[in-house]
């Protein structure tokens, strides 16, 4: 983790999210600031922003806050116990399987809305061009 530490502000810019929805996940549990300043204002870090950036990848496609918070947490000690063994390391694994097919079947369904999306909006160019009268110069 480096030393270098963000205002809230900061951190709502870089992650695309609002202040109330940081907030939010501080309050549900699925981040902690990793410092307060001497005036009590949340300090967070690059590690800090990552997660929060997950969160955000995650919640587009549908995974509810208990999700969220079993992969990160799954995450969390497959990146820090270099001390596990061989079976809860497999396990771990198999969650954050898991939670990547769910990721995968979500996209697709994503694809195909957004497929759908496209062929209605060129349906309504091609009415709107269709009657549209020409431009005469």
């Amino acid at each position: 983790m480096d030393g270098r530490h963000m205002q809230i502000g900061e951190v709502a810019a870089r992650t695309e999210l609002s202040l109330r929805t940081i907030r939010h996940y501080e309050e549900t549990g699925l981040v902690v600031p990793s410092a307060r300043s001497q005036g009590g204002f949340r300090l967070y870090t690059e590690t800090d922003v990552a997660r929060l950036v997950v969160i955000r990848r995650m919640k587009p496609l549908g995974f509810t806050l208990d999700q969220m918070r079993d992969l990160l947490d799954a995450t969390d000690r497959l990146d820090a116990e270099s001390d596990l063994d061989v079976h809860e390391r497999d396990a771990l694994l198999e969650r954050v399987r898991e939670y990547q097919q769910a990721a995968a079947e979500q996209v697709e369904k994503l694809r195909v809305q957004l497929t759908r999306a496209e062929d209605f909006e060129g349906t309504l160019r091609a009415r709107v061009e269709q009657n549209t009268p020409a431009t005469r110069a």
